[in-house]
């Protein structure tokens, strides 16, 4: 099967060549059809497996034909990277459509992008909750138009306490909408948001919402002062070329752990919430274009990065949760290539260690050789 089974206008053919997909991916494959028909759906899959691809296309062939200047998509993403990203991923497929998008988030001055709803008049937004709701506030942005509702990573937004914006937002759209609820991981809330908003969803799961197979996995015991070494060590063994994902529990370890690989002559940079917008926008483009090798960050990282070269990731604390690991993990490994999940793992980590092997159906590979280059 190819894109062009889909029947999609040149339009939006274009942004698939431009894109360079070829062939689509499982999700796609079984997405596509189904919001092509305007049902609501909610979509299960992997991390790295083109769910952004997976709405953003049938979405802008809906578009055609319709109001231009006016909003008539909304996509509400729990994190500033992920809105963006998926802001360009619009901008790129819809190119030869000619329709606008527009990513709006806090940590920006709000006058800016005031000025810039006024003057772009988008027909795609791309929201992160709290900052949508600060300019419906101001009426400078207006919901009534809404056609298509597109709820992104919705498992990491309960995790961050949206629901309560969510709802609010949801009640200030027409009451005929498409209602789109992609996840990666399945819980309760997820479940209870499908059964309130959204009608008769088609459901579909890909994956069992695990880590792909195109990953391999391996823990490293290490006690807590160790761990520098033993990063050290790893680093020295992965080949020229492949970029590295370094996960720490803390702001302040990601910013120290970053410092300290520069300082050993590393190109390293780091992403946590402390750091201002721009400083954000400068590490991920050092990061993208693979002027920087490295990039400790924290969970902020593990949703909304798509980086195609990062090979390893490495846990240098080990997460909260089996579905944070899975998130973390989906950072490489995307789109089928392969990728390397080292975790450092404590004697206070053994408990967490179990959830997560539980998880997984099966013991994560003990110890990983220093050259553990794909």
């Amino acid at each position: 099967m190819n894109f062009s089974s889909f029947g999609f206008d040149p339009r939006v053919a274009a942004g698939i060549t431009a894109a360079g997909y070829e062939t689509p991916t499982p999700i796609q494959e079984k997405a596509i059809p189904v919001i092509l028909e305007g049902r609501d759906l909610l979509g299960l899959a992997q991390t790295g497996t083109g769910k952004t691809a997976a709405f953003a296309l049938p979405i802008l062939q809906r578009l055609l034909g319709g109001d231009r200047c006016k909003a008539r998509v909304l996509v509400i993403s729990p994190t500033r990277e992920l809105a963006e990203q998926t802001h360009k991923a619009f901008e790129m497929l819809g190119k030869g459509a000619g329709y606008r998008s527009m990513s709006v988030f806090g940590g920006v001055s709000t006058k800016s992008q005031i000025k810039t709803l006024k003057t772009r008049l988008p027909e795609i937004l791309v929201a992160c909750p709290g900052r949508l709701l600060d300019l419906m506030g101001q009426r400078v942005v207006d919901l009534r138009g809404i056609e298509m509702l597109v709820l992104d990573e919705a498992d990491q937004m309960f995790d961050m306490g949206f629901l309560p914006s969510i709802k609010k937002i949801i009640a200030s759209l027409p009451g005929a909408h498409q209602t789109l609820l992609f996840s990666a991981t399945l819980p309760q809330e997820i479940r209870s948001l499908a059964k309130q908003f959204q009608k008769d969803p088609v459901r579909i799961e890909i994956g069992n919402s695990k880590p792909v197979e195109t990953v391999s996995h391996y823990i490293s015991s290490v006690s807590q002062g160790d761990k520098y070494e033993a990063l050290r060590s790893v680093l020295g063994g992965i080949e020229e070329g492949g970029q590295t994902l370094i996960f720490t529990r803390t702001k302040h370890r990601a910013k120290k752990l970053a410092l300290q690989l520069t300082n050993a002559g590393y190109n390293s940079t780091s992403l946590q919430g402390n750091l201002s917008q721009g400083q954000r926008e400068k590490a991920m483009a050092s990061f993208r274009s693979g002027r920087a090798k490295i990039m400790v960050a924290t969970d902020i990282a593990a949703r909304g990065i798509d980086v195609t070269q990062i090979s390893h990731v490495i846990n240098f604390d080990i997460p909260d949760t089996p579905e944070a690991y899975t998130h973390r993990i989906g950072r490489t490994g995307r789109m089928l290539r392969k990728g390397l999940a080292l975790t450092f793992v404590t004697p206070e980590d053994k408990s967490v260690l179990r959830s997560i092997e539980r998880y997984l159906g099966k013991p994560i590979e003990r110890m990983v050789p220093v050259k553990a280059a794909i």
